[in-house]
């Protein structure tokens, strides 16, 4: 097994202090910042995303892999801002006004950046122009709101609506998700998009940046 073969097993299996090595082992070969980041720890974690959409693997065991990504981006990160660090895109993520829960959002967040993606963690009871504001500031591509109390969703068509009366609707996209929140709901306020779990927001977020 090739090296950044052994980067991608070693992190589905949450091994951070193997992927760090096998990250030495790899820059030391001569291999390219960018290839190892590419072709060993996104396609591990990408795996680690597929697994964990299709129910094979669990919350722990994604925190484990994050942890171990985590490990090689710290060597690889001095390399990489050379150049400057690749990304998919910049999605800005939060949990919606009034409400205080963030254990989906933060799954989704790891998730996020283990495909590739920079993401703009603002925590908890985000307002409304809190998540624009930031979205422009970081010249973001999406805004993913996330919800578990049915009090707190209405705070999601705030947020869409204030793209529209700011006119950034279309230039920034949105995402919706969370326990009480639904396909249903995300067209009645207008959502681009809406994830049933921290799988599927990868992937619809992926379609979203990719336009048009």
């Amino acid at each position: 097994m090739e090296l950044l073969e052994q980067i991608s097993a070693s992190l589905q299996s949450g091994e951070d202090e193997r992927v760090a090595a096998l990250t030495r082992d790899a820059l030391a070969a001569g291999l390219a910042p960018e290839r190892i980041l590419a072709d060993g720890l996104l396609a591990g974690m990408a795996e680690v995303g597929q697994r964990f959409g299709a129910h094979e693997i669990f919350l722990p065991d994604v925190l484990l892999a994050a942890r171990a990504m985590q490990a090689g981006i710290e060597l690889l990160r001095p390399r990489l801002a050379q150049t400057g660090m690749p990304t998919l895109g910049r999605v800005v993520l939060g949990t919606v006004q009034g409400d205080i829960h963030d254990i989906g959002k933060n799954l989704v967040g790891i998730m996020l950046r283990g495909a590739g993606f920079e993401v703009i963690d603002l925590g908890c009871d985000v307002s409304a122009e809190r998540f624009v504001e930031q979205a422009v500031a970081h010249d973001a591509t999406v805004i993913g709101m996330s919800a578990l109390l049915t009090t707190t969703m209405p705070a999601m068509k705030r947020v869409i609506d204030l793209l529209h009366s700011e006119g950034l609707a279309g230039r920034i996209r949105t995402i919706i998700g969370g326990a009480p929140v639904s396909q249903k709901f995300a067209d009645q306020v207008g959502a681009d998009a809406y994830g049933y779990d921290a799988a599927n927001a990868v992937e619809k977020v992926s379609v979203l940046v990719a336009g048009p």
